[in-house]
């Protein structure tokens, strides 16, 4: 009789001990902010999304080109990290493969951040075919 009642006593102090250590049922994955923008020059323009990581920011949406004319008419999107004080942390643009020439053209990549707590602004560019920066507009990270 008393080995019965301490297992069922031991058993009853293990699914305790486990279900207080479990995580809770309703517990979600980390969901990190993300902020819209847009860059017009005359009819060319990049827009899309930004998503802010803990140590980088994720770019990615579509630019637009309305002439082929030559590689100063096509378009590629730059981003910049900054930190806090607006000292520039990281720079990446969209691969030359994304190039909008006369075209529209979707593009994707992350521009490092590598600070505590991540980039507090990114500067967005449309670029010029030849990596000139048409103009740039400031996020801040909401």
């Amino acid at each position: 009789m008393r080995t019965q009642l301490s297992a069922a006593l031991g058993a009853v102090a293990l699914t305790g001990g486990a279900l207080l250590g479990a995580p809770a049922a309703n517990a979600q994955a980390v969901d990190y902010p993300d902020s819209s923008f847009r860059v017009e020059v005359g009819n060319t323009w990049t827009s899309g999304k930004l998503t802010w990581y803990n140590r980088s920011v994720l770019v990615e949406g579509t630019h637009k080109s309305v002439s082929s004319a030559g590689r100063a008419y096509c378009r590629l999107t730059w981003g910049r990290t900054y930190d806090a004080d607006r000292a520039l942390v990281g720079s990446k643009g969209s691969d030359p493969s994304d190039m909008a020439c006369g075209t529209t053209r979707t593009f994707s990549f992350v521009v490092p951040a590598d600070i505590v707590g991540g980039a507090r602004l990114v500067r967005i560019c449309l670029d010029d075919g030849n990596y000139e920066d048409l103009l740039c507009a400031p996020y801040w990270r909401p």
